[in-house]
């Protein structure tokens, strides 16, 4: 996994810090005097994998310089009940102001990578690797794809710049074009993007083999039962990649991967992920 950028991660933790303090947080500041130190120790509550500590400290860090903060796990981690993640010390005010932002980024993306460790762990030994999708938190998009990557997914496109994807959308509005929707757009997207990978999405083989014709790079097989899947990758073999969508979760995503197909995209890892049980417990 590659590690968030510097400036991304400030980006959000302000944005955060500024939505919960606003003007101020009144119960700390009018009850712990300024001078107040405290220690405490980030704690997982249960087994989960680790995502999110950079940004965890950078909300510390944001608050108060003065504040120590050392790790005791890494992203990627895969941690038992009751292990540190962090330790923390200095200015109790901070400490108490930083709490919940903190724990709210490290809990969601450690969610996130936890999920994604469970579809990666169920398709073991398969070829398919296990891709994220864009059903992101508006604004949290590269921290949410790091979790993915942290449980050791792959991540699809980042946004709708990097990679053309065709949708049954955009063959609905292509409806009329000879000689089928398909062709017509894959053959305006390879010349205004010759660079970019294009992706298409179909739901029946006969548009298998449309998209299979025009060069498509990727075929995306959203919704097929596994008989259809085994088909299209026997017809994609050797001229496209194939990737699997709709409706997977735990219990199908290993027939699935059975099937042959390259990838595997899971809405869910982002978008339905539960925040990781995690703890800032104060030492006495």
């Amino acid at each position: 996994m590659e590690a968030l950028a510097a400036e991304e991660i400030r980006r959000v933790v302000q944005l955060a810090l500024a939505e919960d303090i606003g003007g101020g947080d009144i119960t700390t500041l009018a009850t712990v005097p300024a001078h107040a130190t405290a220690k405490a120790v980030m704690i997982a509550r249960e087994p989960l994998v680790v995502a999110g500590l950079p940004v965890a400290e950078a909300v510390f860090g944001e608050l108060s310089s003065a504040l120590q903060i050392s790790r005791t796990a890494k992203d990627g981690d895969h941690v038992a009940t009751g292990h540190a993640l962090l330790h923390i010390s200095g200015p109790a005010q901070a400490m108490l102001t930083g709490e919940r932002v903190a724990l709210n980024f490290l809990q969601r993306l450690s969610g996130i990578a936890t999920l994604t460790r469970q579809f990666v762990d169920a398709v073991k030994g398969t070829r398919a690797q296990i891709l994220d999708t864009r059903k992101t938190t508006p604004g949290l998009r590269l921290l949410e794809k790091y979790a993915v990557t942290c449980g050791g997914g792959h991540n699809h496109r980042a946004g709708l710049f990097d990679r053309v994807l065709i949708k049954d959308n955009h063959l609905a509005v292509l409806q009329d074009e000879p000689p089928n929707p398909i062709a017509a757009a894959v053959r305006r997207a390879r010349e205004k993007y010759p660079q970019q990978k294009i992706e298409v999405e179909v739901d029946t083989l006969e548009q298998v083999e449309q998209a299979l014709d025009a060069a498509a790079d990727i075929i995306l097989l959203d919704n097929m039962n596994l008989v259809q899947l085994r088909v299209a990758v026997q017809q994609a073999k050797g001229r496209a990649k194939t990737e699997a969508s709709g409706g997977v979760n735990l219990a199908s995503v290993r027939q699935i991967a059975e099937t042959g197909v390259d990838c595997i995209s899971v809405g869910a890892l982002t978008h339905s992920a539960r925040a990781a049980d995690i703890a800032l417990d104060f030492e006495p």
